[in-house]
């Protein structure tokens, strides 16, 4: 059974959240994906404490498609250790779901 997945990412700009998904789709790594911000970023980085604002990118793919997925996203992204996490998506309606799975296994 495929295993799907919500991957998340962070950046500085828009523009940076908006080309990494892009490209990511557009390599049919994920199916889809929204980029939402600014969101207020409060962090630990080099041993000192930070705030500032982020922007997510937020994309959906199948757990057999996350290693390219995430290689992709480090490769390509603006910082020199990135954020790239995922949640498995416990449930979805099934023509979602499939669409999904159709997408990214082009």
């Amino acid at each position: 059974m495929t295993e799907f997945l919500q991957v998340t990412t962070a950046t500085d700009t828009r523009e940076a959240a908006i080309t990494l998904a892009r490209s990511a789709i557009q390599a049919r790594l994920a199916a889809g994906g929204e980029v939402i911000g600014p969101v207020a970023s409060l962090f630990w980085h080099a041993g000192s404490y930070g705030e500032g604002e982020e922007w997510k990118a937020v994309l959906k793919t199948t757990a057999d498609k996350y290693p390219e997925l995430e290689k992709h996203l480090v490769e390509n992204h603006p910082w020199q250790n990135p954020e790239v996490t995922a949640v498995r998506l416990v449930t979805g309606s099934a023509p979602y779901l499939e669409w999904v799975h159709t997408t990214t296994s082009q």
